[in-house]
């Protein structure tokens, strides 16, 4: 047992899932939202703007993938944790009153 054990682990596993150079979740529901404006609208300038919506929302997540592909989710762990965390004495006990300010 000179060293430990080493494993090799791919690099496509280790990637973050990008569709059109973007998050993939958020690109597949912008072209939900354009197809739906178009089949909503259907007219000409309808079918124009559902396709420049499109355009537009694909140039704005590439480049948003760009600067940090797990962009969305660092924001939406950033959403849920509180302004404030009471302190307590144990795992289970009760928690201390919040400070009106502080809320």
């Amino acid at each position: 047992m000179e060293r430990p054990r080493e494993i090799v682990i791919h690099q496509s596993a280790n990637r973050p899932q990008l569709l059109l150079g973007g998050d993939r979740e958020l690109v597949l529901f912008a072209a939900l939202m354009a197809a739906m404006l178009v089949f909503a609208l259907v007219t000409w300038w309808g079918v124009i703007a559902g396709v420049a919506l499109w355009f537009a929302s694909v140039a704005v997540l590439s480049r948003m993938g760009k600067a940090d592909p797990l962009l969305r989710q660092v924001y939406l762990r950033h959403v849920r944790y509180r302004s404030f965390y009471p302190a307590k004495g144990r795992v289970h006990g009760l928690p201390v009153t919040t400070p009106r300010g502080w809320r």
